[in-house]
């Protein structure tokens, strides 16, 4: 039987200082392949959990685990070179390189990840296939990417975490900068390219509009509990 993309259990977790904002998590799991809208009102622990789900910091106690490997377990440098491997992320302000080309934003999670490396094939023509299937122009790759348009940006954003087929896709408020058509405009191809590759798909949102387009909502305050004010 296939491990979860993604378990936790009994994870606790408290931001160092008195007074800061602590968080527990009793079980959520994610089944390979399965795509899961995380929904959570501002201070429910989203941006903490993310944190460490992706293994940014490690819990205190309990367990995240991402496809059967513990990542607590892992010295600060393997978890770095598992994100690596594993995990892509969209990040809510997309945190590209604005003077690097288009290119070598894509290209640079292959850097620190040879096994993901390998999964991509020949790179450039998968940096380019991407490019193509996410709607960017055909000169696009040798462009800075501070030249984009926010909607280019974004897409660019997606092609960096999808490329290599990590098993789990994590995005961050990709739709909030977004009008409706867009927004639907974004999404379907983003749930194209993540069943091309094969990927899990974890989306963190406030907004319930996009409930109906994924196998399984979860409402992060039925299995976390806070404590402090959330930065």
């Amino acid at each position: 039987m296939a491990e979860p993309a993604l378990s936790l259990t009994e994870v606790k977790f408290a931001w160092p200082g008195r007074g800061g904002f602590s968080l527990a998590c009793t079980s959520f799991k994610m089944n390979p392949g399965e795509s899961v809208l995380l929904l959570g009102s501002s201070g429910s622990g989203k941006s903490t959990l993310l944190s460490l789900i992706c293994g940014i910091v490690p819990a205190n106690s309990g367990t995240v685990a991402v496809g059967g490997t513990d990542i607590g377990a892992l010295t600060p440098g393997a978890r770095d070179r598992f994100r690596a491997e594993q995990i892509g992320v969209i990040f809510q302000q997309f945190n590209l390189l604005p003077y690097a080309s288009v290119a070598d934003n894509i290209l640079m999670p292959l850097r620190f990840a040879p096994k993901r490396h390998s999964r991509a094939g020949d790179a450039g023509k998968e940096a380019t296939r991407l490019c193509a299937v996410l709607g960017l122009p055909n000169d696009a790759l040798k462009r800075p990417a501070g030249r984009l348009s926010v909607g280019q940006q974004q897409r660019v954003a997606v092609a960096r975490a999808l490329i290599g087929a990590p098993p789990l896709i994590v995005a961050d408020e990709p739709t909030s900068a977004l009008d409706g058509a867009t927004q639907d405009m974004f999404l379907q191809l983003l749930f194209d390219q993540v069943a091309a590759v094969g990927s899990s798909l974890l989306m963190v949102s406030h907004d319930e509009r996009l409930s109906d387009r994924f196998d399984r909502v979860a409402h992060v305050e039925e299995f976390v509990s806070t404590e402090g004010v959330s930065a």
